[in-house]
């Protein structure tokens, strides 16, 4: 293993971090409607469990109006089911073939619960990051201590290393910046 393949398996373990973080963030409930809202949400439709956008068309005709048309009916009760039982806290409306979810207005001691919750998903998501600042010094380290690489070509790296650890993380912040602007209503 090289020095640039140390670099490289780093940064592609750091932007997949980043895309966890996003999809989180797409995850929580901001007061408008969204599709990633439901999209991930597992149904238990055929003897397993698909997730809902497998099985259903999602759309947000309205922003407080997620509206969802399951390719087969008969799995309309199973979606609304699993609707019910997620961790949204939303109750949906099941019309004939189509299941309506509207999106209730968020209190403020809500809001302040959801600004708790992202700023943890940030946390986790910065953490993640730094473990892998780690392992990417240890592979340098390790390739400077076999002989591979140079003193100089180790410090190179090290700094290489911080500043893309530091431009994860920037743009973590960036995002959660984004979203509480979106919950507490300042957006």
């Amino acid at each position: 293993m090289t020095l640039q393949d140390v670099l490289d398996t780093m940064e592609e373990k750091m932007m997949k971090t980043l895309d966890v973080v996003h999809s989180e963030f797409a995850a929580v409930r901001t007061g408008k409607a969204s599709t990633a809202l439901v999209e991930n949400i597992q149904v238990e439709a055929y003897g397993t469990h698909v997730r809902l956008r497998e099985v259903a068309g999602i759309a947000t005709p309205e922003p407080r109006l997620i509206v969802i048309q399951p390719w087969d009916p008969t799995v309309a009760p199973a979606v609304a089911k699993a609707i019910q039982t997620s961790a949204l806290g939303i109750t949906p409306v099941v019309d004939g073939k189509i299941i309506r979810i509207p999106i209730p207005e968020l209190d403020q001691e809500r809001r302040r619960e959801l600004d708790r919750v992202v700023k943890k998903l940030a946390e986790d998501g910065r953490v993640a990051i730094r473990n892998e600042r780690r392992h990417g010094i240890e592979a340098a380290k390790k390739l400077q201590k076999d002989g591979q690489i140079t003193e100089d070509e180790l410090k190179h790296a090290e700094k290489e290393i911080q500043n893309k650890t530091d431009e994860y993380i920037k743009e973590i912040d960036t995002v959660l910046a984004h979203k509480e602007k979106e919950i507490l209503g300042v957006a």
